[in-house]
């Protein structure tokens, strides 16, 4: 620890605030933020300076930082930060690196009172050398924000291309203009109830993709003596591999080994469709590697796949239920339009194929970018490594 550390306790530092409920309010523009990120937007902000968001109950150690005008729900305290002893977005670092497990003041459901909190001692440089390190992080998580943020414009203008070419049914005819605007033939198919171009039939999801379930990986352990693989849950689905992800032997069927660039679907209670980036893994249970069939390109299958599984949402939204899980027998019973010959998917495909490598490219610099955060922040906090 650096000898210009300052003792306090996080009651010298910060006035810790309620949430309120936000039910009341009318949408506007002012994000609501609960103990999972973001609930919705709104017309008013509880406050409009940086804080630091604590968890009230349930996951503790999700701490957030918020620096627009915002609002929290009461499972979420913020804070009124005493800048001149600290910089916001730095204690913010500080706290997320501290366990506050030992803490939990809940007989069930996790939780923390003020006192929890207030109690808390911290140690902190001057506030000029705390600047300076929020600064070197905050570039970091600037280059990942514009990074995600051209992910979400490129996977938009994909899924535009798709809706026009597969769903509006405007591919280029021969001519290269759009199909049906152009008076290309339509036909009404009975199990679709719309019409479909002329040329093209009723099928189902298997026609165009294999769905390969994971292993029990938990049945998979690696040796002592061999370099083992990451284990692909939901969790790295969202989040990607951490120090938390479990891990199988490298020993595994090919079959279920997930590079960057795969699609997968999770199948069993959250339905999720995703190009994989986080590097080579095995797949565990209740998760598809989805692959070719009869030749039909990636991008052809992820969006048909990625439609049909809003279709299975809406169907559990309308019977007021959570869907539990896909079964083969719901793939089965899919009803998609597939052309009889598959080259206009394949010229989907040209199209497509190189905003999914742009895409899968930009999310493995967002894992280094965060890995390379991540490695500099216990570093820059206990002084091991000093900016001037």
């Amino acid at each position: 620890m650096e000898k210009d550390m300052q003792s306090y306790r996080l009651s010298d530092i910060v006035k810790i605030k309620n949430g309120k409920d936000h039910k009341m309010l009318s949408n506007g523009k002012y994000p609501v933020l609960g103990s999972g990120g973001i609930m919705r937007y709104v017309d008013n902000f509880l406050y409009n300076k940086p804080s630091v968001l604590l968890p009230r109950k349930g996951t503790l150690d999700n701490i957030q930082y918020c620096d627009v005008p915002f609002w929290t729900v009461d499972t979420l305290y913020y804070t009124k930060v005493n800048t001149e002893l600290a910089n916001p977005y730095y204690l913010y670092r500080y706290l997320s690196l501290l366990d506050l497990s030992n803490l939990d003041s809940g007989t069930g459901v996790p939780s923390m009172t003020f006192d929890n909190y207030y109690g808390l001692k911290i140690f902190l440089p001057s506030i000029e050398k705390q600047t300076m390190i929020a600064r070197v992080l905050q570039t970091l998580d600037k280059k990942i924000a514009v990074n995600r943020q051209i992910n979400q414009n490129l996977e938009a203008m994909a899924r535009q291309f798709y809706d026009y070419w597969f769903v509006q049914f405007d591919f280029p005819n021969e001519e290269g203009k759009p199909y049906k605007s152009s008076g290309g033939g339509m036909l009404w198919n009975d199990k679709l109830k719309r019409n479909i171009p002329v040329g093209w039939h009723c099928g189902n999801l298997f026609e165009i993709a294999v769905f390969t379930n994971g292993l029990a990986c938990q049945k998979f352990r690696p040796k002592d003596d061999e370099v083992p693989l990451p284990v692909i849950k939901i969790r790295e689905m969202h989040d990607g591999i951490s120090v938390d992800t479990e891990e199988v032997t490298s020993n595994i069927p090919e079959s279920v080994k997930v590079y960057n660039g795969d699609v997968l679907f999770s199948w069993s209670a959250s339905l999720e469709v995703m190009l994989w980036a986080y590097g080579l893994g095995g797949l565990n249970q209740h998760i598809f590697k989805v692959t070719s069939a009869n030749d039909f390109p990636k991008s052809f299958y992820y969006f048909q796949l990625l439609d049909y599984v809003d279709v299975f949402k809406k169907m559990a939204e309308a019977r007021k239920t959570t869907m539990g899980h896909i079964t083969q027998d719901h793939l089965q019973q899919s009803t998609i339009a597939i052309p009889d010959n598959k080259d206009i998917a394949d010229k989907f495909e040209e199209l497509i194929s190189p905003i999914f490598k742009q895409i899968v490219k930009l999310q493995e610099e967002i894992s280094n970018l965060i890995k390379q955060r991540d490695e500099l922040l216990p570093l820059l906090m206990n002084g091991q490594i000093t900016i001037e």
